[in-house]
Parts: C-alpha cells; structure tokens; sequence
C-alpha cells in the first residue's frame, strides 16, 4: 500500500485535533481510534505497517500512542506534520489540564458523569473493533493465534509493563524462526534524509539526558524543571501511569506540589481526552517554584516529550531499512502477533474491568461495538452518540 506524504500539516494537525477531542479510554483506547481513522478511514497505510509502528513505540521508553500519532503525522507530511500530530493531539487536553491547574473548575467530578461513561464505554467498542480487525489480518494463521493467545494471557498474568517489552522481543524471535521465508510490505521512507540525520536525533536525546543533570546542579529553578520532566520522558516504558512514581519523586519529593494537588490532578486526567502525559501541564502550572503558569505548564509538557520525539526522528530511518531486510521480516510478523495479543489483554484489563461494571454498561459497550462493525457511523459520530446517551443512562 503506497502512502507517500501528500498531506500538508495544517491537515495533519485537524485530523489529529478531532482526535485529541474525542479520544478517551487511555493509550490502548487511543490506538484504536488510530487505527479506524488511518487504516480503515483515511487509509493512509496498512494493518501491517500499523502495526509495525505499534511495536516499535511499544519497545520505546515515553507515551507509546502519542509516539505513534507522532511517527503518522511524520511519515504522512514529513517533519512538520509530525510536529502537527503531536500539537493537535496533546493541545485539548493539556490546555484544559493548565486551565484547571489555574483554577478554572473541578475536573476530577467529571469522572463519575454519565456523559464520560458513556465515552469511556465507546473506548471499550472502539478497541475491540480494531482488535477484531488487526487480530483477522495479522494472525491468519494458528502459529501467531498461539502467540497472541500466549501473550495475551501471561500479560493478564503479569504486573511489571516490562512483561510488553519482553514478549514483543520474544515473538519477534519466534517470527524470525517461523516466518523468515515471507513476504512483507515495505513501508515508505519518511522525510528524514539519512540514517546521519537519524543518528543526530538520537546524539540530542541523550545529551538532554545526560548533560541537564549536570546543568540542574547549578542552574536556577527553570532547568531543574527541565531536567526532572525529560528524564520522567526519557525513562518509562508503558505510558502516563508508570511515569507517576518519577513526578511523584521529583515534585512532591521535593516539595515543589503537595500531594492533595498532585492526586487531584491526577484524578482530573483520567476524564479527559488525549494523553495522559499532558498531565505534566497541570504539574508545570502548579510548581511553586520557577515560572509556573501557563509558561510553566508549557514547559514542563514540552520538556516531558521532547525525549521521545527525539527518539521516533532517531530510530525511524533505521526501522525503514530494518523492515526491509528478508530476515527480518519474518520478526515482524511475530511482533506484529504479539502486539494483538497486547491489545486483547488491554481490552480486558485495564479498560474493560474498570468500564464493564455491570449488564447495562456491557449491553451499550455492545450496542456500541455492533454499530462500528456493521453500519458505516463515523466514529467521532458514534463519541457523540455515546456521550448523550450515557448523559441519559448513567
């Protein structure tokens, strides 16, 4: 499937701001969303190539959904486009997380209303239909059914996010025992000119990583914001809710944030849409030290990405040359098993246990998931649908 850049950014960043609107339920929930707008939608690449990235985010320390949204954005339309996926995904969210930081309403309240219920119940429809449809093209055969079964259930059995990583690398092992004679669709180069370029990308990442301790130390307030935020960006794998026990260390430990506010931010990013880790707004608006504010909240979100952008720029113009390879398509075929069996465990724990607490959230969940796989609602109509309806129901 050809998908070369043919968008401009200004497109990139509308399409990524409707789904910054309207995606809740978390970063399983987000990729979903992603997969119906540009593999099923827009058709801006394949099930495969989706899937490939997915892996690849996955296997990245930062928030693997806006990893991803950034890697669409920037193999649709090139650097810019990349930075437009990126600002108009995160932009909903975090300027309702600064503007609750400044005292603008209670947000956390709004985890308990029936319009977000009903929102949180379209996540679990919307991610069990791209389950459906990445599960059909992605394990055809009963070698990767067993190994999105078998990752499915020792990720259920599992605590540690390092279990993802782990079988991630584990099924790409097996594919390349299993599957090294087939065949594979290439995916298009994005606009990074060189694996040089690449290698710049990645000199900068782990220079922010390595050399703003050193500034921190005798810097004033503002660079050890910085340095703090970069490396909660740098360090974690599995998304926003593995990053807390990091901003929890370096904010609340030092008492920049008392932990009331710390929790009650917290609280408040779960009913929103969009990425968890724009909660490093609310934190950068809330420190009492450095600027604070809207500048502060500025910083510290842009200070949290910044290292895994750096990362997709870096890794992308080796991953197209990687994927190239005939022994390693064969991997991917069995990363790709692996990353359904990480959805279906998703599905079930966490979003359908916290969202599927009793027969008549099952019964809209269901509703909601027949609508998607047998009419032709648009999703963002069917967001829409769900929030008035459990605005009515809950």
């Amino acid at each position: 499937m050809k998908s070369s850049a043919t968008d401009n950014p200004y497109k990139v960043f509308v399409i990524f701001l409707r789904l910054g609107c309207v995606s809740f339920g978390g970063p399983v929930a987000h990729l979903g969303y992603f997969r119906e707008a540009f593999v099923t939608r827009f058709k801006w690449l394949s099930d495969e190539e989706y899937a490939d990235l997915v892996a690849l985010c996955q296997f990245l320390p930062g928030p693997a959904s806006s990893q991803v949204g950034y890697a669409l954005g920037l193999r649709r339309a090139g650097f810019l486009g990349g930075l437009a996926a990126w600002v108009g995904f995160t932009l909903p969210s975090a300027v309702l997380m600064i503007g609750f930081a400044l005292g603008l309403g209670s947000l956390g309240a709004l985890d308990s209303a029936g319009w977000v219920v009903g929102l949180k119940l379209v996540a679990v429809a919307v991610v069990a239909h791209a389950l459906w449809g990445m599960a059909v093209k992605l394990c055809p055969d009963w070698q990767r059914q067993l190994l999105g079964g078998v990752t499915c259930g020792v990720l259920l059995a599992s605590t540690g996010v390092g279990g993802q990583v782990i079988m991630i690398l584990l099924g790409a092992l097996v594919g390349r025992i299993w599957f090294s004679n087939s065949s594979a669709e290439s995916m298009d180069a994005i606009k990074v000119p060189s694996n040089r370029t690449g290698l710049g990308w990645l000199v900068l990442f782990f220079a922010g990583l390595f050399l703003l301790p050193v500034m921190a130390l005798k810097g004033g307030a503002t660079i050890q914001i910085v340095d703090g935020f970069y490396r909660a960006g740098s360090l974690v794998f599995g998304g926003g809710h593995v990053v807390l026990p990091l901003l929890d260390s370096f904010t609340v430990g030092r008492g920049w944030v008392d932990q009331d506010t710390f929790l009650a931010g917290y609280g408040a990013a779960q009913a929103l849409p969009g990425p968890l880790f724009a909660y490093t707004s609310f934190l950068g608006s809330s420190i009492s030290v450095g600027p604070g504010g809207i500048s502060g909240g500025v910083i510290a979100l842009v200070a949290t990405y910044v290292p895994s952008l750096l990362l997709i720029l870096g890794v992308m113009p080796y991953w197209n040359h990687l994927r190239k390879v005939p022994s390693a398509q064969g991997m991917l075929r069995g990363a790709n098993a692996v990353v359904v069996g990480l959805l279906a465990a998703a599905l079930v724990n966490p979003i359908g246990l916290h969202a599927l607490t009793d027969l008549w959230r099952w019964a809209f969940a269901v509703v909601a998931f027949v609508l998607l796989k047998f009419t032709k609602f648009p999703v963002w109509t069917l967001v829409g649908m769900g929030a008035a309806a459990g605005a009515v129901l809950f």
